[in-house]
């Protein structure tokens, strides 16, 4: 079984043996999502994932709403607001994707305070009250470096492509990069730019930053800036290095691509946009009495080379290779944490 299959299997563990709870306790409850930035595929995926596992739960009576806001500027006080409106809405439970994780905690302590349930994801918050669900996104930026390492046992010169600037999530796969760097001092980083994980920005920066660069023998990224980054080596005349991809589908297929002509070879790493969806059953689980740890881990869904073509099967065009999560994967989860 290859990676891709094993990782989109890991989303089920366990869980076809476990039997679905009761969901009476929660049929009068609304729950919010709260979403700090949608200008990329990932962002776009994790809310076409939220409305289709939350619209069928509404519709199955298990909650009485599940609505999704996101912010016009990727603003922490923008989203503080937003956070502060929502309690004021009345809502039972707020699940957020946080555009820092310490500068929303007095609106989280506000919502905490006021009863309701506060659970962040992907961009999570540090507010003890909150519970939180991400994946180890400094080992997600680690294992590319590790990659590299086994592809260029001699190491040479690496472009370091990041995200939004001043999100936690940027913040811990760059961490996890440069220490990839420490493990593996055959690499070093010649060049850093920020592609906001989205690849007209990726391609830009990249162009941008080209000219003052030597010799590139990889390119370590976030997500959404892979295809962009390809798209400037290419335009630069530079020979292509290997770069890293974060499992969209643009980036997929020209891997493909370039594997079809001359034998191209990389990985691709990213957390799949339907955690949204198990923040969402985490959510449920709370309000519905359930003993939830505050800290919940899931794996990231990585993407090899004897996998690629399976996951550019099942990844719609301008989408992202995903996972959506159910109740009782939620269940599943939740139990493996305790």
């Amino acid at each position: 079984m290859n990676i891709f299959k094993m990782l989109m299997a890991s989303a089920a563990v366990v869980a076809v043996a476990m039997p679905m709870a009761a969901n009476a306790d929660t049929s009068d409850k609304r729950i919010a999502l709260s979403n700090n930035y949608a200008g990329n595929s990932w962002r776009q995926a994790m809310l076409t994932s939220w409305e289709t596992v939350t619209s069928k739960a509404v519709e199955d009576g298990v909650v009485a709403a599940a609505d999704a806001f996101t912010t016009a500027e990727n603003q922490a006080t923008e989203q503080a607001a937003q956070i502060q409106n929502l309690i004021l809405q009345g809502y039972d439970a707020i699940v957020i994707n946080a555009a820092s994780p310490t500068a929303l905690n007095g609106a989280v302590r506000e919502a905490c305070d006021a009863g309701v349930v506060v659970v962040s994801f992907d961009g999570i918050v540090t507010e003890p009250c909150a519970w939180r669900i991400a994946v180890d996104f400094q080992e997600m930026g680690r294992v590319q470096v590790e990659y590299l390492s086994g592809r260029l046992p001699d190491g040479g010169n690496l472009l370091e492509i990041r995200g939004l600037a001043g999100v936690f999530v940027d913040d811990e796969i760059s961490a996890g990069i440069h220490k990839g760097v420490d493990e593996y001092s055959q690499f070093e980083i010649v060049g850093s730019v920020h592609g906001d994980w989205a690849q007209d920005v990726a391609q830009r920066a990249v162009a941008g930053v080209l000219p003052s660069l030597p010799e590139i023998v990889g390119v370590v990224t976030q997500g959404g800036d892979g295809y962009g980054a390809a798209q400037a080596i290419a335009a630069a005349g530079r020979d292509m290095p290997i770069i890293v991809m974060g499992n969209r589908q643009d980036e997929l297929a020209w891997w493909k691509e370039r594997k079809d002509a001359s034998g191209y070879e990389t990985m691709s790493v990213s957390i799949a946009p339907g955690v949204s969806t198990l923040a969402f059953w985490v959510a449920q689980q709370v309000l519905d009495g359930k003993d939830v740890p505050k800290d919940l881990v899931v794996p990231f869904l990585e993407i090899n080379q004897d996998g690629l073509e399976e996951a550019l099967e099942t990844t719609p065009q301008g989408g992202v290779a995903n996972v959506e999560y159910s109740l009782e994967d939620a269940q599943a989860v939740i139990a493996e944490a305790k």
